[in-house]
């Protein structure tokens, strides 16, 4: 994301979603309580337009991704959205399903690690936001459900044919993707889905933590190990190898790799520069 800008200013009010900051850390909490945190036209827009700005202005080093109250996000809103989806003609369905793929984009490409802090329901959309992720931090509750074929719509939703197979293997998300049924955390830690299993009510605090150990990490580093993680994913070996060795070359100009030499001579930890 190129930190270049025109005549726009940041946003300081987001009204589909609550945004909290604190040294270096984000936290993105959807608060639809009464909804489960079904998204709205309105939801989605924020979130792409929130990370495309966090990601030019590069002031977070982590992001967490959360939903009050009982679930992590119940997907699309059936009243709201789909509703709507059926009065639209194929152009306007073209430019809602291309955004909703745009905010799986923003969290893919942002220059920072993303963590989902899951309990609860996480399906449809919902579950696809957690699967972009970086980390997914989840308790007990959790439940993850693609469930766009239940609706009679493709399980290759917002790029979840893409990420799924990647994560869990193409056989698991083979059958997860068709069959629409939901996976409870147990099987979810068990295959991959999740990166980390909490006690019951404690995955937001998890996650914040373990966005808070990457905030206070070499944040260029991270970025750049994320950047590659998605490049490479279409890559055969030998130009990935190939990409690696310009991306290392270039970090071991940096500062912060001369600062942990200097660290580790002094025996201090490094005070990481970003650059």
């Amino acid at each position: 994301m190129s930190p270049f800008t025109g005549s726009a200013r940041r946003t300081t009010e987001w009204k589909h979603l609550k945004v909290d900051e604190d040294d270096g850390v984000v936290t993105v909490t959807l608060a639809r309580p009464d909804r489960l945190n079904a998204l709205t036209f309105g939801a989605y827009a924020d979130l792409r337009d929130l990370l495309g700005e966090l990601s030019r202005e590069k002031s977070a080093r982590a992001l967490v991704l959360a939903g009050e109250g009982r679930a992590f996000c119940s997907g699309g809103d059936v009243e709201e959205i789909i509703g709507a989806t059926l009065a639209m003609d194929t152009g306007r369905l073209l430019d809602f399903n291309r955004m909703t793929g745009q905010v799986v984009r923003a969290v893919r490409e942002a220059p920072f690690p993303v963590v989902a802090a899951v309990h609860g329901a996480a399906a449809g959309a919902g579950a696809v936001l957690a699967l972009a992720a970086d980390f997914r931090v989840a308790d007990p509750t959790a439940r993850f459900a693609f469930l766009f074929t239940r609706v009679g719509l493709s399980g290759g939703d917002m790029g979840a044919a893409y990420l799924l197979p990647r994560v869990v293997g193409l056989g698991h998300a083979t059958r997860i993707l068709m069959l629409g049924e939901p996976v409870r955390a147990p099987e979810a830690e068990r295959i991959g889905l999740i990166s980390q299993l909490t006690d019951e009510g404690t995955a937001d605090e998890a996650a914040r933590t373990l966005a808070r150990r990457l905030a206070d990490g070499p944040a260029l580093a991270h970025a750049q190990t994320k950047a590659l993680l998605t490049a490479e994913l279409d890559l055969p070996l030998s130009g990935a190898v190939e990409l690696d060795a310009a991306t290392q070359a270039l970090l071991m100009h940096g500062a912060d790799y001369t600062e942990f030499h200097a660290a580790y001579r002094d025996r201090r930890p490094p005070r990481w520069q970003d650059r």
